[in-house]
């Protein structure tokens, strides 16, 4: 009998397949990967990887053909799928948002009555303007959606944005954003007990390399008489680790912080007297 193995959809191609094999890669799982493959196996995990269309994955997931998905929640809105987000993985951020003219005197969603609006989510668009109670007429494009105002056949856009460069060569501005999108793993409501299994095994991998990659391995150098004060300053962690140095009078203080915070207190540890400061990126983080 053989033994159960996922089954994760991943995009065919772009950045968001590129971001997908690197997270898997960091998990410890191996993927022979080869030109225009369809469909893959790990070779030290039980886990099969299916190469489609990004619009194609909710469907093939909630039809059973795929176990579970790395798509943006952008699609998985769009899609209307009953799906479940079972982590959120941190890379691809964007916005899908509507944008018109610049200089357009945009007072809000109203200003969008009666207009017609270019955009490829048209389902996502749909449920932005009934909760706004909005009669608009909506124009499915699948190609360059920024591009529609520019040859008169639309008012306003509601598209991706993440840079907003995109927007800006077109003339357009961001006025509302109806949802703010990232890569996520999304899953099947009803997996067998061994696929489940399974799946806790990857989430539990992933969650260490998530982690790891929101934080940074902190070390410094300070005088004894200001460990006290230092630490206080410090949002790490528990309680950092100090250890004494050969030099009679100095103690290395170790901890782990938010990398987005490290900048917020770097000038109050040098005042504080921290020397040799260092920030070391952090391989897996199990909590």
């Amino acid at each position: 009998m053989n033994s159960p193995r996922l089954k994760i959809a991943i995009q065919k191609s772009g950045r968001l397949l590129e971001d997908s094999l690197a997270l898997l890669k960091e998990c410890g799982i191996g993927v022979d990967n080869g030109k225009d493959q369809l469909k893959a196996s790990a070779r030290n995990f039980p886990l099969d990887i299916f190469y489609l269309r990004n619009s194609d994955i909710p469907q093939y997931i909630e039809d059973g053909v795929a176990h579970i998905g790395i798509i943006g929640e952008n699609t998985l809105v769009e899609s209307g799928k009953d799906l479940h987000i079972a982590q959120k993985l941190g890379f691809s951020k964007c916005r899908l948002s509507v944008a018109v003219p610049k200089g357009t005197h945009y007072f809000g969603p109203d200003y969008l009555i009666g207009k017609r609006i270019a955009t490829s989510y048209p389902h996502t668009l749909k449920m932005f303007l009934e909760r706004h109670h909005i009669e608009a007429e909506i124009h499915l494009i699948t190609g360059s959606v920024e591009i529609a105002p520019n040859i008169g056949l639309a008012d306003a856009v509601c598209d991706l944005v993440s840079s907003g460069s995109t927007l800006f060569q077109n003339n357009l501005e961001e006025k509302d954003v109806l949802l703010h999108s990232e890569a996520c793993l999304v899953t099947n409501k009803q997996l067998s007990p061994e696929i489940q299994d399974i799946l806790d095994q990857l989430l539990f991998r992933m969650h260490s390399v998530l982690e790891a990659r929101k934080n940074r391995y902190l070390l410094m150098n300070a005088p004894n008489d200001k460990i006290a004060e230092i630490i206080a300053i410090l949002p790490g962690m528990k309680s950092p680790t100090v250890m004494p140095l050969a030099t009679e009078g100095w103690s290395s203080i170790h901890t782990v912080i938010s990398e987005s915070r490290f900048w917020d207190i770097i000038s109050q540890l040098k005042t504080a007297g921290a020397q040799g400061i260092l920030v070391i990126p952090i391989e897996k983080m199990i909590l």
